[in-house]
């Protein structure tokens, strides 16, 4: 579904993503671990069709991202470290609007079933979105994409500034999500979520993908130890 073959994206003389090769299957979480600056955000701006690779190819279920952005936008969704709604519009008005953007047609008990099943609370759907908590943001950013029926999730440090409980609920909404065969790319600092959650991990570091494992394959301090390392090893 999430696909990148020998990806390369220079600014000048500075390489922000060197050499990426990227696979991701239907309905996996991957989840790309890595420092500011490490590469995380410039690739999925380039499967978003944000940014061109300067060379190589991205793709999304065997579309061509560069030469075919329009005919992705159905298949995607993007939640970015914070999601950008209107705060004088409620939740559902939020989701109304954009669903409308999109143009797909709803009722309103239908919008409503998405915001609960993004994990939102029936009593905050018509309050709003001004005094909404990140963590409810992101979850009316969820009930969009379910709306889009999105087969491909991209998510840019969704749980930064999360109190546990609210990354705890937003790691079981994505597994959801997964389990329904949404594939899901997640650039994260966090190595405890990224553990938790993802089928594969990916160490990126200075534009390389420096290490590749399955979760099921290695505990956390393993991981930990892999992560320092391979960062360690390239800063020496």
């Amino acid at each position: 579904m999430i696909k990148a073959e020998q990806v390369v994206k220079k600014y000048g003389d500075f390489t922000a993503v060197n050499n990426l090769n990227l696979h991701i299957k239907k309905g996996e979480i991957y989840c790309m671990l890595g420092s500011n600056g490490a590469g995380k955000s410039t690739t999925i701006n380039m499967f978003l069709g944000f940014i061109k690779p300067t060379s190589g190819n991205v793709y999304i279920n065997g579309i061509d991202v560069a030469k075919e952005k329009e005919k992705i936008k159905s298949l995607i969704a993007y939640i970015p470290e914070i999601v950008n709604l209107y705060p004088n519009l409620t939740g559902l008005e939020n989701l109304t609007f954009f669903s409308n953007l999109s143009k797909l047609n709803y009722s309103k008990l239908e919008l409503i079933d998405f915001m609960i099943k993004s994990g939102l609370s029936e009593n905050l759907i018509n309050n709003r979105v001004e005094g909404y908590s990140k963590g409810m943001r992101q979850k009316v950013g969820i009930a969009i994409a379910l709306a889009k029926n999105t087969k491909v999730l991209f998510l840019d440090e969704p749980t930064s500034g999360l109190d546990p409980q609210a990354s705890n609920e937003f790691s079981n909404i994505i597994s959801e999500l997964s389990n329904n065969g949404v594939s899901i790319l997640m650039a994260t600092h966090d190595l405890f979520r990224a553990k938790e959650t993802s089928h594969k991990i990916g160490i990126m570091h200075k534009g390389n993908l420096t290490a590749e494992v399955d979760t099921k394959d290695i505990d956390y301090p393993e991981l930990e130890k892999l992560y320092l390392n391979k960062v360690k090893s390239l800063i020496i």
